[in-house]
């Protein structure tokens, strides 16, 4: 019998109780959030560089100074004032015209996908404190925004595009042929905005007299439909959805004189599929066009110059082309004295920035066998030039300042660890984001040449929290995988004891776009793997060929044939861990999400040898089923390309199956449909194979709201402990 005396009872008491609260637990990452990371509150900067504006707590537009950060703020608006027919207007969102006079305000935002939304918009004006409905008629409204020279408000109501003038109050109906699942104006359709990253597709002319826009004609597109689930009757929600190898909209471009908008003008294009981007040059009424094939292996640069007096001209300025694909620029900035543009291509094997004039004239302004990443334009005296490229062999990446005048490169950030910006007006200043894969994001104030000016938040709180855990460190390596070197990372468990024996659990997604291995903070994600190495598993993550931030040669390996080399790379990896002296090789387990879903489910049926338990949430299990403008890209289309997309859908190699699989989806998937996971459970079912299913109704391809993640990670968490 152990006897101990009351003090000593208390100190154990205590001392299991401390040891208890300091454990980490599902419910304390996905319910209570104890382990989310503190960011900035956003800020809108105005034309100088130096004023800011923010909504306070109290819903007060708020306007402050970066070169005064001790002077109290002063209220541009407050939200006592923000009255209409004595209702208030609560300010979610707002946007100034351009002389920074009049306010578009935002109330009742409602999203649609991930990008859309909807919204009640309001006019301020700040001289006269007057507050007025954009239009109590056409409401709600999406995408509003002043003219330049803030005389108008051009907006979209139900699939059509309006002008208001702000001098007479009179609304004109630019386009009359906008109707749900028909006919789209000035904004686009579903799978524009999930895979171009565009929702806005009009634009104003830099002296206001002409409006652009691209009209979709989505007629032809087959529908695609789901069931909500609450009432009675389940509510179906129709929308358009082009899968792969089917009718895509027809996408044409259209402009308007704003003197005379009910003459629509369209412009002649020549041959295309896509025109993904639209946009106007800083200076001069001249627009450049983003138009490509349907393979997605030609981007051509298309100027349209309204400045010789006799109607647009339209020329071809360049074409970037590739054996495979061409990603859309997504960085086009243009130069300060108004006659070209800066973009990014691959043409070098590795993503670098060129400058075009708008004479055609090509000129590289980075080299190098850094990929760049983000792209955020060029200072206001166009001396410098701003934007992220890769590092630390594609894990990490740093913050750059391009000077024009002779090319020379300075790292405005360390080379290991993350770091993301965020600039003012004119690049003045901007707040810079820094984590690495252990500790958590700092976000700090700095000038343009990187100077730090002041740390806005640490996240102090959280690292103190965090070292009161027994916590292992993330560590990367690279490893030999079918005779290329592949980054990977590895967390061992709490206590690690090199003659134990431990699971392995693979984390993976695998695709082009999205990387695992980064020398970044992960959230709640690095916490749900910290908990796995508490209990004794060495948690893994690989980037497979296929993945980004190593040149194109390295991206493109997948062309025609996903899956293919992924998950071979997957298995060979899980092979190489298996090999380790502390490593159970009967115990490896895999997980993925999305294209990791479809990753793990290849994997325990290609790779049903190596892994003993997989997780697939929401996967792609036939590229059949995906839309055309994502698949296509990698795969063409499946009458062009039958193989390549049977060959490693894991529909078809469900009978090879033999460890523990669970299948997880959102009934409500808007984006990887449910049919996914409905006809691999036909599949598995028709194959005699048990495994183990659930669906999550009304949850989209996220499955979050309310208690949802807490749930899934709840059952994810038990089944690991339970299978591997």
């Amino acid at each position: 019998m152990i006897v101990m005396n009351k003090s000593a009872c208390l100190l154990f008491i205590f001392g299991a109780f401390y040891s208890y609260s300091q454990e980490i637990t599902v419910e304390k990452i996905w319910k209570t959030y104890e382990y989310r990371t503190q960011g900035v509150e956003g800020f809108n900067t105005l034309k100088d560089g130096d004023r800011y504006t923010q909504i306070n707590d109290r819903g007060d537009l708020i306007l402050s100074y970066i070169s005064k950060p001790d002077e109290k703020p002063s209220v541009l608006i407050s939200a006592a004032s923000l009255k209409y027919k004595e209702n208030t207007v609560a300010m979610e969102d707002y946007a100034f015209n351009d002389s920074e006079r009049k306010v578009l305000i935002m109330t009742d935002i409602a999203p649609i996908y991930r990008r859309s939304y909807t919204a009640v918009y309001y006019l301020y004006d700040l001289d006269l404190k007057k507050l007025e409905p954009l239009s109590e008629e056409f409401s709600p409204q999406t995408l509003a925004e002043y003219s330049p020279d803030g005389t108008q408000v051009s907006f979209i109501h139900e699939n059509n595009l309006y002008i208001k003038n702000l001098t007479t109050g009179k609304i004109t109906r630019v386009t009359e042929d906008g109707k749900r699942n028909k006919v789209i104006n000035g904004t686009t359709d579903w799978v524009y905005e999930e895979e171009f990253s565009i929702t806005k597709a009009y634009a104003w002319s830099p002296d206001s007299k002409y409006l652009s826009f691209l009209r979709f004609n989505e007629k032809k597109v087959p529908e695609y439909g789901l069931d909500f689930y609450g009432d009675l009757y389940p509510e179906r929600y129709e929308y358009k959805y082009p899968k792969a190898g089917e009718d895509n909209s027809k996408v044409t471009a259209h402009w308007v004189d704003v003197l005379k908008p009910n003459k629509i003008n369209d412009f002649s294009l020549g041959r295309y599929e896509y025109i993904p981007r639209i946009q106007w040059a800083s200076r001069q009424n001249q627009l450049i066009l983003q138009t490509m094939n349907r393979h997605q292996d030609s981007l051509q640069y298309l100027l349209v110059d309204f400045t010789q007096g006799k109607g647009p001209k339209t020329q071809v300025l360049h074409i970037d082309h590739s054996a495979s694909y061409v990603d859309v620029n997504e960085a086009l900035h243009f130069t300060i004295d108004g006659k070209g543009f800066y973009f990014t291509s691959e043409t070098s094997g590795f993503n670098q920035l060129y400058q075009c004039s708008f004479e055609g004239k090509i000129q590289p302004l980075t080299e190098g066998t850094e990929d760049i990443v983000e792209v955020y334009g060029p200072s206001l005296d166009g001396s410098s030039f701003y934007y992220t490229r890769s590092s630390q062999g594609g894990i990490s990446k740093v913050l750059c300042r391009l000077l024009l005048s002779d090319r020379s490169v300075q790292l405005l950030s360390p080379e290991k660890g993350w770091t993301d910006a965020s600039f003012t007006q004119g690049m003045r200043y901007y707040v810079g984001t820094y984590s690495n894969a252990n500790t958590p994001p700092v976000h700090g104030l700095y000038d343009g040449k990187g100077e730090l000016i002041k740390v806005l938040e640490d996240n102090s709180a959280l690292k103190s929290k965090l070292e009161k855990l027994s916590l292992s460190q993330k560590t990367f390596q690279r490893i030999k995988i079918n005779g290329v070197e592949l980054n990977a990372s590895v967390i061992l468990p709490h206590h690690f004891n090199t003659t134990a024996k431990y699971p392995v659990y693979m984390n993976v997604y695998g695709g082009p776009g999205h990387n695992e291995v980064t020398n970044a903070w992960d959230g709640n994600d690095y916490m749900f793997h910290q908990l796995l190495a508490s209990k004794g598993y060495v948690v893994v993550s690989v980037d497979p060929r296929g993945t980004q931030y190593r040149g194109a040669q390295f991206k493109k390996a997948t062309y025609l044939q996903l899956g293919k080399l992924e998950v071979e790379d997957f298995m060979e990896s899980a092979k190489y861990f298996q090999s380790l002296p502390y490593v159970d090789a009967k115990r490896v387990g895999i997980m993925g999400w999305s294209y990791g879903g479809f990753m793990s489910s290849l994997a325990m049926t290609k790779g049903a040898d190596v892994f003993k338990m997989g997780i697939a949430v929401a996967p792609v299990t036939n590229w059949r089923y995906y839309d055309n403008i994502y698949t296509e890209r990698f795969m063409r289309t499946p009458q062009e390309n039958a193989k390549g997309y049977d060959d490693n859908s894991p529909i078809n190699h469900v009978d090879k199956l033999k460890g523990k699989f669970l299948l997880i989806h959102g009934m409500a998937d808007d984006n990887v449909h449910f049919q996914n996971s409905a006809d691999m459970v036909t599949a598995l079912v028709q194959a005699n194979k048990q495994f183990d299913f659930f669906a999550y109704p009304n949850k989209n391809h996220g499955i979050y709201g309310g208690n949802t993640r807490n749930h899934l990670f709840s059952m994810l968490y038990d089944y690991i402990l339970k299978n591997l």
